[in-house]
């Protein structure tokens, strides 16, 4: 614990002071990453305060992206954020794996479903086509990052499914097993919150905040392959991304 105390005289606001002793033994390892906080009994014996002033420190801790609130389990410092550049066509597992993480992944459902207009389009059929959908939650050492919804054209999707996609990757499973080698995609990022099917899914609270991509992969020709919707934790991840200039215009 960070030897910083609490002065009730200072100008400071004693929530601040609070926060500012929990975030130094955060940052010092005192309390590392995945660890838990002691209760909010436990922290008002600590620092000889109000549970208003430790209501308000935890807030902001959390507005700072330092502690989350796992629901039934406690107060827990988060990992340092993800960051993940977007500048190949690459799947979770490659990306997990490049960045020194485990990958790992649960199947929540899988099933053939008239494709609805969006899907449709996507994957250049007609609306109402059978097609498969697969729902997965992927995780990276352990913590649930990502919801993924995968839309494959029906007779496709059964070959993949038939699979253990808990620990083969899709995008292995079309280049390897199945001769359908990816050249490009179409990337689509937005800023959202998590509805109450996402939210279950990564054990977060409806609206917490969503990275959702669409993600179009190609094989050759410009033919669609898959059509995915991406909804990456926002709390867990950042992503990158690195432009050139073009030539200098009049």
């Amino acid at each position: 614990m960070s030897n910083m105390k609490i002065d009730p005289d200072s100008p400071t606001p004693l929530y601040a002071q609070v926060e500012a002793v929990l975030a130094a033994s955060i940052a010092d390892g005192t309390y590392p990453a995945g660890s838990r906080l002691p209760n909010e009994d436990g922290l008002i014996e600590r620092f000889g305060v109000s549970r208003t002033t430790i209501h308000k420190t935890v807030q902001n801790l959390i507005k700072r992206g330092l502690i989350e609130i796992r629901r039934g389990k406690g107060t827990f410092v988060t990992q340092p954020k993800i960051t993940q550049e977007l500048t190949e066509l690459s799947g979770f597992v490659e990306d997990m794996q490049a960045l020194g993480r485990h990958p790992s992944a649960r199947v929540l459902d899988k099933q053939v479903l008239p494709a609805s207009d969006t899907v449709a389009r996507h994957l250049a059929l007609a609306a109402g086509t059978l097609v498969m959908r697969i729902q997965r939650v992927r995780l990276a050492d352990g913590v649930p990052l990502s919801f993924d919804e995968t839309w494959l054209p029906k007779d496709l999707g059964e070959k993949v499914i038939g699979n253990d996609l808990e620990t083969e990757p899709i995008f292995a499973l079309l280049e390897q097993k199945y001769d359908t080698p990816l050249v490009e995609a179409e990337y689509r990022l937005e800023a959202t919150c998590a509805n109450e099917t996402v939210a279950q899914a990564l054990g977060v609270e409806p609206g917490s905040p969503i990275f959702l991509i669409e993600r179009t992969s190609y094989g050759a020709g410009h033919q669609p392959v898959d059509y995915e919707q991406l909804h990456y934790r926002g709390d867990q991840i950042q992503f990158v991304t690195r432009l050139a200039r073009r030539g200098k215009r009049g």
